[in-house]
């Protein structure tokens, strides 16, 4: 388990996010859209104060809920050296309770292939089909319902 879990700055989860989530990309490729948005969260867990994992959360609407109050997660990265240590599920808790604080719906999020075993152990529910994100992969949508 990560020693603590803080709100860090956009460009903080540069350094998590190239390596895990744009490895051999340019760094502006971790730059997400609506990373400066006044309402986006980003998350960072730490450990001996290293930073080794990140989570960024955007207020975003998702067609198949009806309803405004949604967050969409993106770029959950955990540093390799610190897999299944409980970080990523610590980042996801973590940002479901501040949510839950701001009265949001539902949280929604698009997994890689490799991802979706975690996301359904953390009670995800999976929504439509496969899907490829242009020089990431195939993707499944997730959400979880928080009201």
């Amino acid at each position: 388990m990560p020693s603590i879990i803080k709100v860090i700055l956009a460009r903080d989860t540069h350094v998590v996010r190239h390596p895990i989530l744009r490895q051999g990309r340019p760094i502006e490729d971790c730059i997400f859209a609506g990373d400066h948005d006044p309402d986006t969260l980003h998350l960072g867990a730490f450990m001996e104060d290293k930073l080794v994992g990140v989570l960024s959360a955007y207020q975003r609407s998702h067609p198949d809920f009806k309803t405004e109050k949604s967050y969409q997660i993106r770029g959950v990265a955990v540093m390799t050296n610190h897999h299944r240590k409980g970080i990523g599920k610590a980042l996801m808790s973590h940002i479901e309770t501040l949510l839950i604080e701001r009265e949001i719906d539902v949280i929604w999020l698009n997994a890689r292939i490799g991802a979706l075993a975690f996301y359904t152990s953390i009670a995800y529910t999976q929504i439509g089909t496969a899907f490829e994100i242009e020089k990431i992969g195939m993707h499944y949508c997730f959400y979880k319902k928080l009201k």
